[in-house]
C-alpha cells in the first residue's frame, strides 16, 4: 500500500491531491519553487522540498530534482496531477525504475497517446471516429482548419485558419507556443467543425482488464480553446451518449489504459463526432463528474496503483447535475489578458466545502487572501462547482455566488462567467466552441454603467468614514463639515480603463447628503453627471435646489449610513449595500449589481515623468520573445510590433496608429516589469514634420 505520496505539481490540484491523502491516511510531501515557498499547497502537505528556482523549466518540468525530492522525503509513490510533467511517459518511466509507485497510466499509454499523429492512427484502427488530419500546411485541401501541438494541451498551441493566407504565421506560432509549452514544438493540421460541442467522456481503467465510462461531460464554453465552464451530465440524446461512451471505452481497451483519463469528442451539430485527443490524467473539471457520481476519483486512482480492482463493475447512475467554472486571472475584456499582483482577499459565499465530492457548492482554490499571482504559471485561480438537482438550479446558484463573491487585487473573469451562466442561450442549451465569439455582451462589466456614479460616492464616502474614524479630535463631525459650507469635498479616483473620476459632495450639518456630483475623464469620455441636489445649490436650503440642471439630476441618492467598510444609499426609494474593501489606495466596491476596482489619487499628487507619445508600456510582467520591427520602419494600425511572453501564452503588441517605429528598448529575451516601456510609435503627421 502506499504509505507516503508526493505530489509533483503545485496550486489547487496538488491540495485536491492532498486532500484525499489526508482523508485515507496517507502521508503527504509537497515540492515547490521559491515563488510558491508560501503557497497553501505547501502548508498543507505534510512535509515539503524545495525546487530551487521559478520558472516551471527550473523547478516542476526537472525529473531528477522531483525523484531527489522524493528521495529526501521518503516517499514511496509519485501523484503527477495534470500539466508539468503528468503527460510525460520519460517522467511516468523514471518514477517506475526509482522504485517508486507511479499514480497513472503505464509510460506505454502515456506515450501512444501524447503523439496525436499516432493516437489517431491507433484508435482509428480501434474503430473511433476521426477528422480528416494533415501534418504538411501544403496537404490542407479545405478551409477552416486547427492547427494544434502534437504534445500537450489546454489549448496551448492552436490556431484557427480559415483562409490559406494565415496558415504560415500559425503554424509559425503555434510551434513557438508547443515548444515553450511542452518542449516539443511538432503541431498537425485537422478540419475544423463550425459551432461543434466539446463532449469528454471520463474513463477509469484496472489492472484487472476493466475500463468503464464513468459519464461525460460537455466542456463547449471554452477561450483561446481552453475550457472555462464544464458541466456533467451532457445534455444529450441517450442514443449519443450510449455510442460516446462505447467509443471511450474502445479507445481506452486499445492502449490497455490504467487510472483515469478522459477521451475527448467533437460533436458536430448533425449528431456526428469525432475524435480529439485522449488526455493521460485526472483533468481539471474532474469535480463535476464526482458531484453527480458521489465517486472520489483521485481515492480511485491510488486505489488502481495500488493493484486493486475497481470498486463498480459499471458505468455508475448520474444524480442531478454539476457545472463548474475555472477563476481566472485575467481581463476578458482586454483579450483575457492575464493579471498579476497580490490577492487582498479571496471570499465567496455559501461554500459547503472543497477538493471533495459533495452536494451544493463546492471550492477548490489553490490561493487565500494574501496569495501573489505571479508570472511564472498558469491564470487560474480557483474552480468553483455547484451541484443542484437541475441543470437550471446549479447555473443559478453558481452565477449567484460568483456575483457575490469578493476578488480583491487583481483583475478576474468572474463577471464573464456570471454573464454566460445567466445568459439565455446558454440556459437553452445552445452552446458551442465558438459561443463567447458569438455573444460579445457577455464581456460586459456586470455593473450597469448608469450605476457607477452611485459606487465612485459610496467608495468616497467609505474613505471619509475612515479618516473620520481614525481622527484625534473632533472625531463625531461629518468629515469636511464647516459652520458656513462653502466647498465641495472633493475625491478623486481612477477606474480599471485608465479613466479618472471626480466625486464632489457635501453633507449637511446632520451628516445627510446635501449635494453630489461625478464628473468622468477618460480616454473615450470626458462629461459631468449630475446627481442629486446640485452643486450650485443654496447651502441654507439643506440641499433642495429646485430643477435639476439640464432637466435630469439622476436617481435621487440619500445616505442611509456610512462606516470605513460600508456605505447604504438609497436610491430612488431602494436600499442599496456598498461592501468596501481599501488596501493602501486601492478600493474596492462590492454592491448588489456588480464590482469595481478603483484607485485613490492624491490630492496633492507628486510630479511624474512624462511618457513619449506613442509609448507602448508591457501590461504585465514577462519577457520579450520576438520583436517584428525595426527603428524608422513605417507601420500601420494593427501591424505586429513584437510578442510578449507571459504565464504560458504569446501576447501581441500591435502599433495603435499609422506611424514610425521611434524605439524599440527592449531587445529580444529582455525581461519587462509591469509599465514597462515596450516600444514608441510617431503617429505619421508628427513622423513627417
Amino acid at each position: 500500500m502506499i504509505t507516503r505520496l508526493l505530489v509533483a505539481n503545485r496550486g489547487e490540484i496538488a491540495r485536491r491531491v492532498l486532500a484525499t491523502c489526508r482523508a485515507l491516511g496517507v502521508q503527504t510531501v509537497a515540492v515547490h519553487s521559491d515563488a510558491d515557498a508560501d503557497a497553501p499547497f505547501v502548508a498543507d502537505a505534510d512535509r515539503a522540498v524545495r525546487l530551487p528556482g521559478n520558472t516551471p523549466a527550473e523547478t516542476y518540468l526537472r525529473i531528477e530534482a522531483i525523484l531527489d525530492a522524493a528521495r529526501k522525503a521518503g516517499a514511496d509513490a509519485v501523484h503527477p496531477g495534470y500539466g508539468f510533467l503528468a503527460e510525460n511517459a520519460e517522467f511516468a518511466a523514471a518514477v517506475a525504475d526509482a522504485g517508486l509507485t507511479w499514480v497513472g497510466p503505464s509510460a506505454k499509454a502515456i506515450a501512444a497517446m501524447g503523439d496525436k499523429m499516432a493516437a489517431k492512427a491507433l484508435l482509428a484502427d480501434a474503430g473511433v471516429p476521426m477528422l480528416p488530419t494533415w501534418t504538411d500546411a501544403d496537404q490542407v485541401t479545405g478551409y477552416p482548419v486547427l492547427v494544434k501541438a502534437s504534445a500537450g494541451g489546454g489549448g496551448r498551441g492552436m490556431r484557427v485558419v480559415r483562409d490559406a493566407t494565415g496558415l504560415a504565421e500559425a503554424v509559425a506560432s503555434a510551434r513557438r507556443e508547443a515548444a515553450a509549452a511542452f518542449g516539443d514544438g511538432t503541431v498537425f493540421i485537422e478540419r475544423y467543425v463550425e459551432r461543434g460541442r466539446h463532449v469528454e467522456v471520463q474513463i477509469f481503467g484496472d489492472t484487472h482488464g476493466t475500463v468503464l465510462a464513468l459519464g461525460e461531460r460537455d466542456c463547449s464554453i471554452q477561450r483561446r480553446h481552453q475550457k472555462i465552464v464544464e458541466e456533467a451530465p451532457a445534455v444529450l440524446d441517450p442514443g449519443l451518449r450510449e455510442r460516446l461512451h462505447a467509443a471511450a471505452v474502445a479507445a481506452g481497451r486499445a492502449v490497455e489504459y490504467v487510472g483515469a483519463g478522459t477521451v475527448e469528442f467533437l460533436l458536430a451539430p448533425d449528431g456526428e463526432f469525432f475524435f480529439l485527443e485522449m488526455n493521460t490524467r485526472l483533468q481539471v473539471e474532474h469535480p463535476v463528474t464526482e458531484a453527480v457520481t458521489g465517486l472520489d476519483l483521485v481515492r480511485l486512482q491510488l486505489l488502481v496503483a495500488e493493484g486493486e480492482p475497481l470498486p463498480l463493475a459499471a458505468t455508475p447512475p448520474v444524480d442531478g447535475h454539476a457545472i463548474e467554472v475555472r477563476l481566472c486571472a485575467e481581463d476578458p475584456a482586454q483579450g483575457f489578458r492575464p493579471a498579476t499582483g497580490t490577492l487582498h482577499r479571496f471570499a465567496i459565499p455559501g461554500v459547503a466545502g472543497g477538493f471533495a465530492p459533495l452536494r451544493g457548492l463546492r471550492l477548490d482554490s489553490g490561493v487565500v487572501d494574501g496569495s501573489a499571482v505571479s508570472v511564472h504559471y498558469d491564470s487560474m485561480l480557483a474552480k468553483l462547482v455547484a451541484w443542484a438537482p437541475t441543470r437550471a438550479e446549479a447555473a443559478r446558484a453558481l452565477a449567484g455566488a460568483l456575483a457575490r463573491a469578493e476578488l480583491h487585487g487583481v483583475a478576474t473573469n468572474r463577471d464573464l462567467l456570471v454573464r454566460v451562466l445567466r445568459s439565455r442561450e446558454f440556459g437553452a442549451v445552445e452552446v458551442d466552441t465558438g459561443f463567447l465569439d458569438r455573444h460579445p455582451a457577455v464581456f460586459a462589466p456586470l455593473l450597469p454603467a448608469e450605476q457607477l456614479p452611485q459606487v465612485a460616492l459610496a467608495a468616497a464616502l467609505a474613505s471619509a468614514a475612515g479618516r473620520r474614524s481614525t481622527a484625534r479630535v473632533l472625531a463625531g463631525l461629518p468629515s469636511g463639515w464647516r459652520n458656513v459650507p462653502a466647498f465641495p469635498q472633493v475625491t478623486r479616483f481612477t477606474a480599471a480603463d485608465g479613466g479618472e473620476l471626480e466625486v464632489r459632495y457635501r453633507l449637511d450639518r446632520a451628516g445627510a447628503l446635501a449635494e453630489w456630483s461625478l464628473e468622468r475623464k477618460g480616454p473615450r469620455l470626458t462629461h459631468s453627471v449630475e446627481q442629486g441636489p446640485p452643486l450650485n445649490s443654496d447651502p441654507a436650503a439643506g440641499g433642495d435646489a429646485g430643477p435639476p440642471k439640464d432637466g435630469d439630476a439622476g436617481p435621487a441618492v440619500e445616505l442611509v449610513s456610512a462606516a470605513a467598510d460600508r456605505v447604504v444609499l438609497d436610491v430612488d426609494g431602494v436600499r442599496r449595500a456598498f461592501r468596501v474593501h481599501r488596501v493602501g489606495s486601492e478600493v474596492f466596491v462590492d454592491g448588489p449589481d456588480g464590482a469595481v476596482s478603483l484607485t485613490e489619487l492624491p490630492r496633492f499628487p507628486l510630479p511624474t515623468a512624462e511618457l513619449a507619445a506613442g509609448s507602448l508600456l508591457a501590461p504585465l510582467p514577462g519577457a520579450v520573445s520576438r520583436v517584428h520591427v525595426e527603428v524608422g520602419q513605417r507601420v500601420a494600425a494593427g501591424d505586429l510590433l513584437l510578442t510578449l511572453e507571459a504565464m504560458k501564452l504569446e501576447h501581441p503588441v500591435l502599433a495603435p496608429a499609422d506611424g514610425v517605429v521611434a524605439e524599440l528598448p527592449v531587445p529580444t529575451g529582455g525581461q519587462v516589469e509591469t509599465g514597462a516601456v515596450l516600444a514608441v510609435v510617431n503617429p505619421l503627421e508628427e513622423a513627417s514634420s
